[in-house]
Parts: C-alpha cells; structure tokens; sequence
C-alpha cells in the first residue's frame, strides 16, 4: 500500500498523473480498479477513455468507481482486494478522512499483501497522517523537455519518497512518463537509481515514483 500527497496547492494533478502512471505501469496486461470519490472528480476532474489513451493505456483495461464518501469509497477499495485477477487498486479520496484512521489503513495493507495487487492511496487534497503505508510520496509536475521542432515533451513530474517501511532513504527523483513503453525514464540530471515498486506478493513492502499528467475530464 502506498500513499501520494500533492507537494503543494495546485499540484491535486501531479497526485493524479503520478497514480495513473504507477497503476499502467504496476498493472502489466491485469485490469485496474480506480475508485474516486465524487468530491475528488468535482475538485481535479475524472478519468475518461480519451484521456488514457493519450496516456497509453488501454480504456478496456480500466474499471472506474465513483463513491459518495469516504466510507463508501474504502469499502469499494476493500472489495476490489478481494478479486486475485487485478493488477492494481487505485483510491482518489479529498480532504481529512476520518475514515482512514490508523486502522483503517491497517486492515487495507493487510488486505493488499494478501491480494497481491499494489493498492495506490492518491490524497490530493490532504496532510500527511499515521498510516500503515508501506511508502509515502509527495508529487509536484517538473518541466519537461522539448522533443524535436521545440514540440511539447513527455509528461515530467518531481516524486519525493517522505517514508519509506523499508528504511529507504528520503530523495526527490525527477522522472518523464513515456506512454509508448509504458515506462518512466529519469531525467540525465540525477543518476542514482528509482526505489522499485514490487509487483505480485511483494506489493506491501515498496515504493516506486510514477510520472504524467492525467488527461482529466471536469466533473459536471
């Protein structure tokens, strides 16, 4: 289980780009299970099938859930675990949960290491709280380089590892989402390697920056 905060106002996107990202990335051909809660889709927008293809994901690929609340959008995510075909669990939640206290987020760890499946915990719109995350990240979108005739380049974000269960050492990577490989590449300026995200069994135990801006369309 793994935690992604926005490193500043403003940044509720970065959070969304690096979730999307982590989860193509993480998820290899298995479906994906987004939850967001309503509030999240009316602050930041939602996913929709334009959008993740221009990401390079597959819109087939994608089972998206819309929750009220908190409390309805934990259980969605509790239920998703349950299912051993997923490749990854993402959940969008907005502001302070009451309902993901410490043991909340205990019993949702617990269920990811037995599911196999990396469960994403994206928190664009709150602080940092105790939690039984195996890593924390905060997110903010970094400039990108220009790919040729000055057009725009891949989507570029900044990922701080804040904690890490492992010991992992806290460090900013600055890495670019290429969507035909389904890849990050780091940017040639940092040189020490990205802290891996464990796919299958070992999904409880790392962390792993993603990178791109989702394409997002605006609640109504």
């Amino acid at each position: 289980m793994h935690e992604f905060f926005a490193a500043g106002p403003g940044e509720a996107q970065a959070v969304a780009g690096a979730g999307l990202a982590l989860a193509i990335r993480a998820a290899g051909a298995r479906a994906i299970v987004w939850i967001t809660q309503d509030l999240v889709a009316a602050e930041t927008g939602a996913l929709h099938g334009a959008g993740l293809c221009a990401f390079g994901a597959a819109p087939e690929r994608f089972v998206i859930v819309r929750a009220a609340n908190h409390v309805a959008a934990l259980q969605a995510a509790a239920e998703a675990l349950r299912c051993p075909a997923l490749g990854v669990v993402a959940l969008e939640l907005w502001g302070p949960s009451r309902a993901l206290d410490l043991t909340a987020s205990r019993r949702l760890a617990l269920r990811a290491g037995r599911s196999g499946a990396p469960l994403l915990i994206l928190r664009p719109g709150a602080a940092p709280a105790p939690s039984a995350a195996a890593s924390r990240w905060s997110v903010s979108p970094a400039p990108s380089r220009p790919l040729e005739a000055n057009a725009p380049g891949r989507p570029a974000f900044s990922l701080t590892l804040s904690r890490h269960r492992a010991g992992a050492p806290c460090r900013t990577w600055h890495l670019e989402w290429d969507r035909e490989r389904a890849s990050f590449d780091e940017r040639a300026t940092l040189s020490r390697p990205v802290v891996s995200l464990p796919s299958g069994a070992e999904a409880s135990a790392g962390g792993s920056p993603p990178a791109g801006p989702a394409e997002r369309r605006r609640a109504g």
